[in-house]
């Protein structure tokens, strides 16, 4: 696996403003409206899909009996409801496309 940089808001942000030709200050504020509302409407549990990039999913799952490892122990495991990142066939492709 190959390492590579990181992708941050400050970079989102200068994107935006070079493209669209918004000030710094807007581009990030829109940045920042754009991840507050994706981070509520995954709050108030619903997923998040967007088109040609792929789909937050929340997930319920339910209590069930783990075992530890170490000891053999059974332990139950607590309900919860977890995030998971589908990536959408456009991004899959682009993704194996550049190895």
């Amino acid at each position: 696996m190959r390492s590579v940089g990181t992708l941050t808001r400050a970079d989102l942000a200068e994107s935006i403003n070079r493209r669209v030709g918004l000030s710094r200050a807007e581009s990030l504020d829109m940045v920042e409206a754009i991840l507050n509302r994706v981070c509520d409407a995954l709050a108030d549990g619903e997923n998040v899909k967007i088109s040609g990039f792929g789909t937050f999913l929340l997930r319920d799952k339910a209590e069930r009996i783990g075992r530890n490892p170490k000891t053999g122990i059974e332990v139950p495991i607590t309900p919860r409801r977890v995030l998971t990142f589908r990536a959408s066939q456009m991004l899959k492709d682009r993704i194996c496309a550049t190895e």
